[in-house]
């Protein structure tokens, strides 16, 4: 695998994902470790002029004006890792971790926090290496960053802690052992250059993202599955309709589904029939999709500047030997992005479930009562769809915005927190009931076609069939009455192997996200 020069201009959300979840080897420039010197030569000047800066020379939050002695930088930087690891709650999962490194050693290369380039050769040792930090999901606020959480990794970094190291958990200290590290002495501003940054719920972010992405795409091969078997028009994908209201995810999403019904002889067979209007959930489903498109969009740019981003504080510009004390580390960017995100993935749930009714009821549908047959001895997908509304009730309480919520820590010297890291955690999570929900209903949709291939062969569209093809491979007909969750989470693994998306995609071009994809 290629590696990803980790101090580059701009790394991309695909880069992030490349080292967290796919192991890209990293490194960075020599004109990245220039930079760092250079940085880091002008915060030792400072500290032999015993000049008073903030982190450096001081104490931190609201013991700012107590003065730290030359002597005692070195003591104050792991104390501030050590006193700041009180983190709660599982572990992040790996990847996580990974992504939280990946862009903690893009901002420490950028030259603006002072860390030694011995720091930041560490951190590309653990992603090479494979040493993954245990850090606690929950005790972030937001602001001053993510400082809990990215203490956690500091602890490992000075040979305490605990760490995951080829599937196993072993202290910080021997992990560095096994990979022939020893335990960093901090310097000066390096302890706090560690911790203080939005890293933790931008790395969550980057990967939600991404997944949002794939997800996007999903529902709308849902719902043209749904769309078919529902005896539906797929008239009202029309593009005619949608330039009349440009938005641009409503635009990308009727068109994705025209191409993916195209050719469907499910749908001509009933042309003229006395339905006048579907329901909403298919009739109105560009416009329901579209919105969340372009929630995920929005967070997509909003992942994309922060992740290219120095939020520490305080800042170093070495150019002009100058220090400015500022707010980057603030999470609200981050936290705004994510709540509207949670909202926009809630929402492809939310219409998928209404779907997911519409297939097992047969008050709102020409199909089998629960899509099975022998109803009564069988209940088929009765309680299928329970659990798809139960994960979306879930989600309308997990939907809550976060970032309005805040806090005073620090003695109110921190009075306004953004909560951004519960706001991704959120946001991941909903996504994740999402996935399953998904899972529901492309299952309900395949069982419909060959509900209705026992009667005629099955002549869905062109990219609906090709969906229909890759599901069958992994998931047979319900013939009769079995265990539905380890259907569902074969649908979620296969949801999450990108096979669906990719095959229909060969078949119909691109499903976009938007009309930028």
């Amino acid at each position: 695998m290629k590696q990803v020069l980790l101090d580059k201009g701009r790394l991309s959300i695909d880069d992030i994902v490349a080292v967290a979840r796919y192991g890209a080897p990293v490194g960075i420039t020599n004109a990245g470790e220039q930079r760092v010197e250079r940085t880091r030569k002008l915060i030792a000047k400072w500290v032999r002029e015993e000049k008073n800066i903030y982190g450096i020379t001081t104490g931190f939050g609201a013991l700012c004006n107590v003065s730290i002695s030359e002597s005692d930088t070195r003591a104050l930087q792991q104390k501030i890792i050590m006193s700041h690891a009180a983190g709660v709650g599982n572990p992040l999962p790996e990847e996580v971790v990974r992504a939280i490194m990946a862009i903690r050693v893009h901002d420490l290369a950028m030259g603006h926090s002072g860390c030694r380039i011995k720091t930041l050769r560490h951190l590309l040792a653990f992603l090479n290496d494979g040493v993954t930090p245990v850090i606690p999901e929950k005790g972030s606020v937001g602001a001053s960053g993510d400082l809990a959480p990215t203490a956690h990794m500091g602890l490992v970094l000075i040979g305490m802690g605990e760490a995951f190291y080829k599937g196993q958990k072993i202290s910080g200290a021997l992990a560095l052992e096994k990979t022939g590290l020893t335990p960093l002495v901090l310097e000066a501003g390096e302890g706090l250059a560690l911790i203080n940054g939005t890293q933790v719920m931008t790395a969550i972010a980057s990967l939600v993202v991404r997944d949002a992405v794939r997800l996007s795409k999903l529902a709308d091969i849902a719902c043209a599955m749904s769309l078919e078997v529902l005896m539906g028009s797929n008239s009202e994908f029309d593009p005619r309709i949608h330039q009349v209201r440009p938005h641009p995810g409503q635009i990308a999403s009727a068109d994705n589904m025209l191409r993916l019904t195209e050719e469907s002889r499910i749908i001509l067979s009933h042309v003229g029939c006395a339905r006048v209007q579907d329901a909403y959930t298919l009739r109105c489903s560009p416009q329901i999709h579209g919105a969340s498109k372009d929630a995920v969009t929005h967070a997509q740019r909003v992942v994309d500047i922060e992740i290219n981003s120095t939020t520490t504080n305080p800042l170093i510009f070495p150019d002009t030997e100058e220090i400015r004390l500022g707010g980057n580390f603030h999470g609200q960017p981050i936290a705004m992005a994510a709540d509207y995100l949670s909202m926009g993935i809630a929402e492809l749930g939310n219409v998928s479930e209404r779907r997911i009714e519409r297939l097992v009821n047969p008050q709102l549908s020409e199909l089998p009562a629960f899509l099975v047959k022998n109803g009564g001895l069988n209940s088929g997908f009765m309680i299928a769809q329970y659990a798809a509304a139960a994960l979306v009730s879930e989600n309308k309480v997990l939907a809550h915005p976060a970032c309005v919520d805040s806090i005073p820590t620090s003695a109110n010297k921190e009075d306004h927190v953004s909560m951004g890291t519960i706001a991704i955690r959120q946001c991941r999570e909903i996504l994740n009931n999402v996935e399953h929900v998904i899972a529901v209903e492309l299952m309900c949709a395949a069982q419909a076609y060959d509900l209705i291939a026992e009667n005629n062969p099955i002549e869905a569209g062109r990219g609906t069939m090709e969906a229909y093809r890759v599901i069958r491979e992994e998931i047979s007909y319900l013939a009769e009455d079995r265990v539905i969750s380890e259907d569902i989470e074969a649908m979620v693994a296969l949801i999450r192997s990108n096979r669906i998306v990719e095959a229909v995609e060969k078949k119909v071009g691109p499903i976009k996200c938007c009309t930028q994809d």
